[in-house]
């Protein structure tokens, strides 16, 4: 979750410390990662890949904020045994990726065609997507926008798709969002997962990313119900147990009403923050059962 703008660059940012510190977390990646850089019309977009060059392609979108592409690593030796794993820097986010300009992705629609256009680069007619919080809100668009070229889709504690955030979640990150501080950040982090223990790599990432010129997120309603009541998608649905972003028994609820293939499950001892780097024994395991089990 950011809310920074243009106007913050470089406030605090120290690109050298936060290079370093995302090198930290990728070096925790499956040996073999390669990255390729993938030219859109919003920007160049940085992809790492793993996994078999004939394996089905799965997609792999980080949540907002400085969480990038490398906080996949907990995941990614499990996910590409079977899958060609491509996880993403979002444009315009901290990390890899550069945006083009001032034509940076301003709407949903702009979303969907920068990633449109990422799939192309890549040659990917058709593939597996995945996200987290800010991600799963990216994947779930993307689906209902272009379903013929999603085979599955799993959404990792999404935030706004279903229910809103807590009101109380909102309040404690507000001092970051408007005046970032690494300790702000470190204090928040460990408010919302409960002062469990972080990767400290993955922590120092979140701190030296503080000020990273990067652009406003888009924003915007969740998706209307109308259009996923017509989702002709498998949906798998994990949720953050201890998730102080929203309500996750509500969030289930709502999407068993709405989407018509969908799996729910409550992660338990779990936060929002948490995920995906942090997660419970065995996700990578559960998504990978999902992602090649039968279809229906």
């Amino acid at each position: 979750m950011s809310a920074r703008g243009p106007h913050d660059a470089g406030r605090f940012h120290d690109a050298g410390r936060f290079h370093d510190a995302y090198g930290k977390v990728m070096a925790k990646w499956p040996t073999g990662t390669e990255s390729v850089t993938v030219p859109t019309p919003f920007g160049e977009t940085q992809v790492h890949l793993t996994g078999p060059a004939d394996g089905h392609p799965l997609v792999l979108l980080p949540g907002g904020g400085a969480a990038t592409s490398a906080s996949w690593y907990a995941q990614a030796a499990e996910l590409s045994r079977t899958h060609r794993v491509h996880a993403v820097d979002l444009i315009g986010a901290p990390g890899r990726s550069t945006p083009a300009g001032d034509r940076h992705p301003r709407t949903v629609a702009d979303l969907a065609g920068w990633l449109d256009a990422l799939l192309d680069g890549l040659g990917i007619a058709e593939t597996d997507l995945g996200g987290h919080s800010y991600g799963a809100w990216i994947a779930l668009h993307h689906a209902l926008h272009a379903p013929g070229r999603v085979r599955r889709l799993f959404l990792l504690d999404p935030t706004q798709c279903f229910a809103g955030f807590k009101a109380a979640y909102l309040l404690r990150a507000l001092p970051m969002l408007l005046r970032p501080t690494p300790r702000r950040v470190r204090a928040f982090l460990e408010w919302e997962t409960g002062a469990a223990p972080l990767d400290a790599d993955w922590l120092a990432l979140q701190e030296a990313a503080v000020g990273f010129p990067g652009r406003r997120p888009v924003t915007g309603p969740r998706p209307a119900p109308q259009a996923l009541r017509a989702l002709d998608v498998p949906v798998l649905l994990l949720l953050a147990g201890n998730s102080r972003t929203h309500d996750a028994a509500r969030v289930a609820a709502r999407a068993r009403t709405l989407l018509p293939h969908v799996e729910t499950e409550i992660l338990p001892d779990v936060s929002h923050h948490a995920l995906p780097q942090s997660a419970p024994p065995g996700l990578g395991r559960r998504l990978g059962d999902f992602l090649t089990g039968p279809a229906g």
